[in-house]
């Protein structure tokens, strides 16, 4: 098969399109539970990866009892699990938000909250919630802000005019009450890295947000995610000759429980960025999850192996 067209890549689950054996990742070191919450969101970014918006609900508002499920399942299947992440959409429009945060809190595990921090998390029922989980888990609970630009004009460019200013408050409340806050941005502004992170600086310095705008950990920079770039296959040959370990991927060390719109029960996807991609759906516990994972997608190619991302902390 010759790798020429397009479409000839990421076809078959077991070999290349020039018909090499594809990588695949085992699940070595489970550390974070994602739950995608709902794709719908108070606002509809220029180039989100998920689709969110005011209007998609292609993966449904999952309950507490649902992740509560989960949680159990995890204490049965003995995952090192330390962290759960909860993403969207936007997570504080499910109106069981602040009680599934509890809820994994209440077992031990630090809890990672992906949010705008705008609307939805402002609204004075979340605000009460939180302050009250704040007293008891102030250090095991994290909110990771997407601030796409450091700059106004840029990160209302992707997110609508007036969202920087209203993110901001958000994250001036969460300062103000003593939560740990993290940033989440993009790369795709034609900035080095350096320059990026010393705009970030310059804000969180101006804002008095205890950021640090130099680690990857707290201030990560994400890669635009464009399926119809072209990107080379990962071939089994791939992991010597970049030096690289199937263990530095994401889907060794992760995976994310959606509920997609007319299912009868969650299911449980191999990578928080490809929900909609039946061949990375797992099947509906965790035990079924434990199963391999084919490099079989652009993002596979781009974002984790040779962009070297992680969604978790």
């Amino acid at each position: 098969m010759k790798d020429t067209a397009d479409t000839a890549k990421f076809v078959d689950p077991m070999v290349t399109a020039k018909g090499e054996a594809r990588a695949t990742v085992s699940l070595t070191d489970p550390q974070t539970l994602w739950f995608n919450t709902g794709t719908l969101c108070n606002i509809e970014c220029e180039n989100c990866y998920i689709l969110s918006s005011p209007t998609n609900d292609a993966l449904v508002y999952l309950t507490a009892d649902e992740v509560g499920n989960y949680l159990d399942q995890l204490d049965a299947r003995n995952w090192s699990v330390r962290e759960i992440g909860f993403t969207g959409g936007e997570p504080f429009m499910n109106p069981e938000m602040v009680e599934m945060t509890r809820r994994a809190l209440e077992r031990g595990y630090e809890v990672l909250i992906l949010t705008n921090a705008m609307q939805p998390m402002q609204r004075r029922r979340v605000k009460e919630g939180l302050l009250g989980l704040k007293d008891a888990y102030a250090d095991k609970l994290t909110f990771r802000i997407s601030v796409d630009h450091y700059g106004a004009d840029l990160h209302d460019k992707e997110r609508g005019s007036g969202s920087f200013e209203r993110t901001l408050d958000g994250m001036r409340w969460l300062r103000d009450n003593g939560f740990h806050m993290s940033v989440a941005g993009r790369t795709v502004w034609g900035e080095t890295d350096t320059e990026s992170r010393a705009g970030y600086a310059e804000l969180f310095k101006q804002e008095n947000f205890n950021i640090d705008a130099q680690s990857p950990a707290t201030t990560v920079l994400f890669p635009e995610m464009d399926e119809t770039v072209d990107v080379p296959e990962i071939t089994t040959e791939c992991w010597s000759i970049l030096n690289k370990s199937p263990s530095e991927v994401m889907c060794s060390n992760s995976r994310m429980v959606v509920r997609h719109k007319g299912a009868d029960a969650p299911s449980v996807i191999a990578c928080t960025l490809l929900p909609y991609d039946p061949q990375f759906d797992l099947g509906q516990t965790l035990e079924e999850a434990e199963r391999d994972v084919a490099l079989n997608h652009p993002h596979c190619a781009k974002f984790c192996v040779l962009g070297g991302a992680s969604c978790s902390a």
